[in-house]
């Protein structure tokens, strides 16, 4: 007997159909507790304006900038008084964009050249940093109990604590960057949801490459802080590089996740001219505009450079202007090209990139053990070190090894997305090891350690199919760990902001051979 059209479509409705997985993803696009996660916020970001804004004018050197801080704080108030440009290498060594030092320039025009007027600008973002992380952790997490306790961490951790608190431009670019991360994760969150409305009104599969997703306006600003942090540090091209291959991920993740036909070309020929248009434009045209004082100036430094050293304009090349500046980036660049021990360029605090994740080798920014009242001894010691919090630093090579595996091999996107932010300020200086280094270019790497720390947390608090036991266990377990942290920083403080302690006080502060 043959079967017929008809008894084989009534034969497969008969047969059932297993699933893989849910037809629609699951419309989730950001915490919805909003009045909770903004009353926490606002707490955890008041503690953090207490502990980055108290006493910011101490310590000086005899009233003048500490270490580094003598040539941005100098630079700065010369942009001050010289309409936005330096015109006097005098000052200092000018290897750098203006950015970071135009924004120390705002806190001296507030407060005057003082300890408070040229560390304002860094507390204020410092403080501003602490927010940004709470919001981050809690829309990655969905938890707003997870963003509290990565606030509650940055606030005690040393490293950005102590750049937040001198004038120094990492900490600057540091603000810049996080932003910008931060942006793209609420991008990410903001694709999903077109693309699920995409779905539900049946226009995902009207091409093989899926929909137009629209202006991304939370990518748009990404680009403009990547702009800025690369006009404070040119190690914020470092970020471009690693949160657009990021964003590209994202792209690619939610295009297959609702089901675009052809995901990978979707991406292709959707998203990459777009980011590409962020992520290189958009932050060269930033750059480009952070030197508008100096392309109006008449005096600032190799303004004018045609004609002197450098040769007159052909027709081919391009205006004089743009000419002088290439001059001028070029000059930086040949003072950090050079900057390298086999050139005879060493300094007692430098490191190298693999004493970083455990802050093995810190910075000791100010001392002074002469003479010093204040601590009831003959002499006491006043000194400021950037060091992270061992109870955090520590921990990094097992955080970071439970992160990349969380990251691979059960492919947590939360993780993945840390691991992003640090390994941009982490990997490329391993490029080239003979360059001089400090620790202070690891500051954009504790944020994205707190991170995964609270992320951490999170899962032991939130881990499934836990009893009431367990659950009590790691509630206790959490709560000992971060007043562990709390303890660790308040014991640190003295030497984090130059608090007068006895000599044996401070043999007891430095914990490592390495730290002398």
């Amino acid at each position: 007997m043959s079967t017929t059209a008809d008894d084989l479509a009534v034969h497969e409705r008969h047969v059932p159909v297993i699933s893989p997985g849910p037809l629609v993803p699951v419309a989730d696009f950001g915490p919805v507790d909003r009045i909770e996660g903004w009353v926490a916020t606002a707490i955890i970001t008041a503690l953090a304006a207490l502990t980055r804004l108290m006493s910011l004018a101490s310590p000086t050197d005899a009233g003048t900038p500490i270490f580094d801080e003598k040539h941005y704080a100098p630079q700065a108030w010369q942009m001050l008084s010289n309409y936005g440009v330096e015109d006097n290498p005098g000052f200092g060594l000018v290897v750098h964009p203006p950015v970071g030092k135009q924004m120390i320039a705002l806190g001296e025009a507030i407060f005057g050249y003082n300890g408070v007027g040229w560390r304002f600008t860094s507390a204020l973002l410092g403080v501003v940093l602490v927010l940004l992380v709470v919001r981050i952790v809690r829309r990655i997490s969905r938890s707003t109990l997870v963003g509290s306790m990565a606030g509650l961490l940055l606030i005690a951790d040393g490293v950005s604590f102590v750049a937040a608190r001198t004038a120094l431009l990492d900490g600057i670019q540091t603000f810049f960057v996080v932003a910008a991360f931060g942006a793209l994760i609420v991008d990410r969150d903001q694709v999903r949801e077109r693309m699920h409305n995409a779905l539900l009104e049946g226009r995902i599969a009207e091409t093989p490459w899926g929909p137009r997703l629209g202006v991304r306006w939370w990518r748009f600003g990404a680009g403009v802080l990547l702009g800025l942090a690369t006009a404070t540090k040119w190690s914020g091209l470092y970020y471009i590089v690693f949160f657009g291959a990021m964003t590209l991920a994202f792209d690619i993740a939610a295009r297959r996740a609702y089901r675009v036909p052809r995901p990978w070309f979707g991406t292709i020929r959707r998203d990459v001219g777009p980011t590409a248009y962020v992520f290189l434009a958009i932050p060269f045209a930033v750059y480009l505009a952070s030197y508008a004082w100096w392309f109006s100036s008449e005096t600032a430094v190799n303004r004018y450079e045609v004609g002197e050293s450098i040769g007159e304009r052909q027709w081919y090349q391009p205006p004089d202007a743009i000419r002088s500046l290439w001059h001028y980036t070029y000059k930086a660049y040949h003072f950090h090209s050079t900057l390298t021990n086999a050139n005879g360029n060493h300094h007692p605090w430098e490191s190298k990139p693999w004493t970083w994740p455990m802050s093995l080798r810190p910075v000791l920014y100010a001392i002074d053990n002469q003479n010093v009242p204040g601590c009831g001894a003959a002499s006491c010691v006043k000194a400021v070190m950037l060091v992270g919090t061992p109870a955090m630093w520590w921990l990094a090579v097992p955080v970071l090894f439970y992160a990349v595996w969380r990251a691979f091999v059960r492919r947590d996107w939360r993780y993945a997305v840390v691991l992003t932010g640090y390994s941009a300020g982490f990997l490329p200086w391993f490029a080239d090891i003979d360059r001089q280094m400090y620790f202070f270019y690891a500051v954009p790497m504790a944020p994205f350690l707190v991170m995964a720390i609270a992320l951490i947390l999170g899962d032991i608090l939130h881990a499934p199919n836990q009893n009431a036991e367990r659950r009590t266990l790691g509630l206790i377990a959490v709560s000992c760990y971060i007043a562990l942290v709390i303890t660790n920083f308040a014991w640190l403080y003295p030497v984090l902001t130059g608090v007068p302690i006895s000599q044996s006080t401070w043999n007891m502060e430095i914990w490592l051979p390495s730290w002398r």
